[in-house]
């Protein structure tokens, strides 16, 4: 992948890995640096985005670590401020930063509520917001949201308020997307299915009784029996930030092992 993001810098948010390994954010930084992008490394947590800084600097690559909280307009700010200091434009924007969190719509708290809807897509707003006027302004860039299969299939788990922003995450996609076509602007989401990252460990692992059976029994659903992980979103990121996607916008693409093929519930 070398050279395909040269001269490209990529501002992305949930850099770091919620967990030991490799989550989406993580490698997709990784990823866009190892395609040749200056890349700015956010995360709620500073010592999340310093790891993945050192990895890309290790490998020779260019990098910024930044805190940052997504639901706060004035950090999301002064985030796009410094990586205008770092480098002079925002080619990429990545919005990786996400959270799951179990409850039906009576089970589920008015609070979790909130918390999921803030974080998930009222966060995407937000950097938007902050992001566009810039690549307006330069007549260019690529926006990827990270979104899920959540938001278009019943995956058979009780998540209501997730699988609701991300289906809001989709349609926010395909609107910003067509708004600012003729800017020479793209806008595209990612749509993982079941993804074997440290993000699943936690919401999941009580609802399947521990990591192992969680694990077994979601490889199960997949068609191709096995999980994808975080390189699988992350080779799709770097293919949609790059010029080869250049007539690609609006797009709701899956990286899902085909499971949102197949006819039934996928659970």
């Amino acid at each position: 992948m070398a050279g395909r993001l040269a001269n490209k810098t990529a501002l992305v948010f949930g850099a770091g890995s919620s967990g030991p390994g490799w989550g989406n954010g993580k490698a997709t930084a990784v990823a866009f640096a190892r395609a040749g992008a200056k890349v700015v490394a956010v995360d709620r947590a500073l010592p999340a985005a310093e790891e993945t800084r050192d990895l890309i600097v290790s490998e020779g690559g260019q990098c910024l670590a930044l805190q940052a909280d997504v639901t706060v307009a004035p950090s999301v700010e002064a985030a796009v401020q410094a990586t205008l200091a770092f480098s002079d434009r925002i080619d990429i924007l990545h919005n990786n930063v996400g959270i799951a969190e179990l409850g039906g719509p009576v089970e589920a708290s008015e609070d979790s509520w909130d918390r999921v809807m803030d974080v998930n897509v009222k966060g995407m707003f937000l950097t938007c917001k902050a992001v566009l006027p810039v690549m307006a302004a330069q007549g260019s860039g690529a926006i990827i949201n990270i979104s899920s299969i959540a938001g278009i299939r019943w995956l058979g788990v009780p998540y209501i308020a997730y699988a609701a922003s991300k289906g809001a995450v989709n349609q926010f996609t395909r609107a910003v997307a067509l708004e600012y076509a003729g800017r020479g602007i793209r806008v595209n989401a990612i749509l993982p299915g079941l993804m074997n990252t440290p993000m699943i460990v936690e919401p999941f692992k009580k609802l399947y009784g521990n990591v192992e059976e969680m694990v077994r029994v979601r490889e199960a659903m997949c068609p191709m029996k096995k999980m994808g992980d975080a390189w699988d979103v992350a080779h799709a990121a770097v293919f949609l930030a790059s010029d080869e996607a250049r007539y690609i916008t609006g797009v709701l693409l899956p990286v899902d092992g085909g499971i949102t093929c197949q006819v039934g519930e996928a659970r």
